[in-house]
């Protein structure tokens, strides 16, 4: 009688586990109607930084070393075999807000959707729009290299419910209207916390410690504190960090380097008032000690 007990507990346990981390789906309902506005896709497309990791040809092959394993950047050209270009818009809101593949399975947050989740629909819309007008190139890129238990997708489900929200990070009445937009494109398009915020050791971000820096994902050295923290901006004023985004150059004249070449590049891309917004977002944000 024992052992029937037990087994009843173990099936029930993994009911349990396979509900509550089962992928979520969005509605056809929940998506954007209209004509898409090209012009903003292409503003999404550059603050969202898709090119940085998916390559100028969007057909991806960039290899992700980390304390997980080895992840390969997939094809988003619109390819319709190794790319998205069979996509519905309904299966590309999944993957960016949700992080669910078309084939209902989690996507690991190397792809930034714990940011993206933040996008409006109607970005998302004109995205989509905007990716399935780019040259389609067939490139098959290789499966992910990770060790066990994190080649297990369904626990992804329970990474999502403690880290994932599409909540802002920094509420409104913390901020003056000008870096309302800012955050937008800081917290959500331009996911600089992916790479800004320190985490903890499940990789989920640290939200106590906001854009205060962390490990560099490329392996050496660390991402810098851009919170204006003595240790980060304090001595930046928005208008240095407006001019950096456009120009690369720090007020001491030293140029962008790393990874942040081509988040530099892309937001070059954007309207001054962008990038405006952005710097009084980060100038508005909690002073963060960072790490040395």
């Amino acid at each position: 009688m024992r052992w029937k007990i037990l087994l009843l507990i173990a099936v029930a346990f993994v009911a349990a586990f396979w509900f509550v981390t089962r992928p979520q789906s969005l509605a056809p309902a929940d998506l954007a109607t209209g004509v898409p506005d090209l012009d903003n896709g292409a503003v999404v497309f550059h603050a969202g930084g898709c090119a940085a990791c998916h390559g100028e040809d969007l057909a991806g092959g960039l290899e992700m070393t980390t304390p997980f394993g080895t992840f390969n950047v997939p094809n988003i050209s619109p390819d319709p075999d190794t790319g998205i270009g069979a996509w519905s818009e309904l299966d590309f809101a999944n993957a960016m807000l949700l992080g669910v593949s078309p084939e209902g399975k989690h996507y690991y947050p190397a792809f930034p959707y714990p940011s993206y989740t933040r996008m409006d629909m109607h970005d998302l819309h004109d995205l989509k729009a905007y990716l399935d007008r780019r040259e389609p190139l067939a490139k098959e890129a290789p499966g992910h290299d990770l060790s066990f238990p994190f080649n297990i997708r369904r626990g992804i489900g329970f990474w999502k419910q403690r880290y994932v929200t599409a909540a802002p990070i920094v509420a409104d009445e913390q901020l003056p209207p000008n870096a309302l937009r800012g955050r937008y494109l800081a917290e959500a398009l331009g996911h600089c916390g992916e790479c800004h915020t320190p985490r903890d050791r499940f990789g989920g971000p640290d939200y106590r410690r906001w854009l205060a820096g962390g490990p560099n994902p490329d392996g050496e050295g660390r991402v810098p504190n851009i919170t204006p923290h003595e240790s980060g901006l304090a001595g930046w004023s928005e208008n240095d960090i407006a001019y950096y985004l456009e120009s690369g150059f720090t007020p001491e004249f030293d140029t962008v380097g790393g990874s942040m070449v081509k988040v530099q590049e892309n937001f070059a891309r954007l309207s001054d008032q962008d990038r405006q917004a952005v710097a009084a977002y980060l100038k508005a944000v909690a002073a963060h000690a960072g790490e040395h």
